[in-house]
């Protein structure tokens, strides 16, 4: 194995975890060596959370499942013919994949042979960041240059960016989805060009690849700047289908942090709403052409639906928030409330505040359900949905003031009228 060029040590919890030990003792066997690799060994560089721990290895896939077998843990086929195994220890899945080097590219995959050369497999990896190794030591293995692009902020491609472009058109993508993560400043110059010259070959690539990286990229930090430096180079109305809202998107990513205000964790529907949905129809538009999940169309749909029909210059009175809360639920009510915002419909302060309320207010629920009627001696059918429907209008017209024995009142008094005329 040729030795890196640069080496450092890092210190984790990860690192000292008994299951990666077992795994590694199981692994490394009769010459076969394995290293954690990727987004675990940079984000420890840079101080960030890390969620996958993945291991990569000179053993091949069969030789890893029959060891980790054999060591009375589980190992699953999950990519078997990309070379990996999901290794289970103890409830937690690790995925091993043995070292690999490109045979011949596609522009949207590669075909690969499986090698043992570490400094090979690293050079075949799309940026420096994401080529980094670590020993169980805690030390880090960099064979490109990895450790001080990750520490200067510099998402660059290993090699020449046109041709790591040729090999996966969707790396034009993730050139910008992990600047928005990981850079500081300007986008590194070669891969900025690259990126425009192929920019057509993003027409190539499915739909669901294309979605699932812009999904990522809208809720990164710096996603503002980069999305409009995507639209200046002419890339981002090729993957949106339309004229994007760049000040309404930075709008949305200026609540974040703010009480109440939308995460970048779970809230990309709201974020991409942002960028790109003006109406419903957009909403529709954007789910269809980059082949969205259907929770994600009715998240989007709903809140551009529900900003518009906000009551500007009210949004943080408590009957307007709790209306919101009741028709929307919290979530529903964040998502409207930023896209309110994004749209200049209200203005930062303002939505600020309706935000906050919106996160601590209770979320009113009518007192009284379909049950509570039948049990007043009307028949269940239709009438049940009626009243039921008009003690809801009048509990919200009321400001949701009127208390249980209110309304049941109300229900009594009506349901009296209904049996006295039948």
């Amino acid at each position: 194995m040729r030795r890196a060029a640069t080496e450092t040590r890092i210190a984790a919890d990860w690192l000292a975890d008994p299951r990666l030990h077992r795994l590694f003792a199981a692994i490394e066997r009769d010459g076969d060596t394995a290293y954690v690799v990727g987004g675990a060994v940079r984000n420890t560089l840079l101080e960030r959370p890390v969620g996958d721990v993945d291991v990569a290895t000179t053993a091949l896939p069969a030789v890893v499942t029959a060891r980790a077998a054999a060591a009375g843990l589980k190992p699953v086929p999950t990519g078997i013919d990309h070379g990996t195994v999901t290794v289970v220890v103890e409830g937690h899945p690790y995925e091993v994949t043995t070292l690999r080097q490109d045979v011949e590219s596609h522009g949207r995959h590669a075909t690969v042979a499986f090698g043992r050369d570490w400094s090979v497999d690293a050079h075949r990896r799309d940026f420096t960041m994401n080529a980094l190794y670590v020993s169980l030591d805690g030390v880090v293995h960099d064979f490109v240059g990895g450790i001080a692009d990750c520490r200067a902020g510099r998402v660059r491609f290993i090699g020449r960016a046109a041709a790591r472009i040729r090999e996966d058109r969707l790396r034009i993508l993730r050139f910008f989805r992990f600047h928005a993560a990981y850079g500081r400043g300007a986008l590194d110059p070669e891969g900025l060009a690259a990126a425009i010259a192929a920019r057509d070959g993003l027409a190539g690539l499915s739909a669901e690849r294309i979605g699932q990286e812009t999904m990522k990229l809208v809720v990164a930090e710096g996603a503002p700047a980069t999305v409009a430096a995507m639209s200046d180079a002419g890339l981002l109305q090729r993957v949106v289908g339309r004229a994007a809202d760049l000040g309404g998107f930075a709008r949305v990513h200026g609540l974040v942090g703010r009480d109440g205000g939308p995460t970048r964790d779970g809230d990309a529907a709201v974020f991409l709403a942002a960028l790109a949905a003006w109406s419903e129809a957009d909403a529709l538009a954007l789910w269809q052409r980059l082949r969205l999940s259907n929770a994600t169309r009715e998240r989007m749909v709903a809140a551009v639906a529900r900003a518009r029909r906000l009551p500007p210059g009210t949004l943080a009175t408590a009957e307007a928030i709790d209306r919101l809360l009741f028709e929307a639920g919290r979530e529903g009510a964040r998502d409207a409330l930023a896209l309110a915002h994004a749209r200049a419909l209200a203005g930062r302060e303002e939505v600020s505040t309706a935000l906050s309320q919106a996160a601590s207010r209770p979320v009113p629920v009518l007192p009284i359900a379909g049950r509570d009627l039948v049990s007043l001696g009307l028949p269940s059918g239709a009438a049940v949905g009626r009243i039921l429907a008009d003690l809801r209008a009048l509990w919200v017209d009321q400001g949701f003031r009127p208390d249980r024995a209110s309304l049941l009142a109300s229900a009594e008094a009506e349901i009296l009228g209904i049996l006295t005329n039948r």
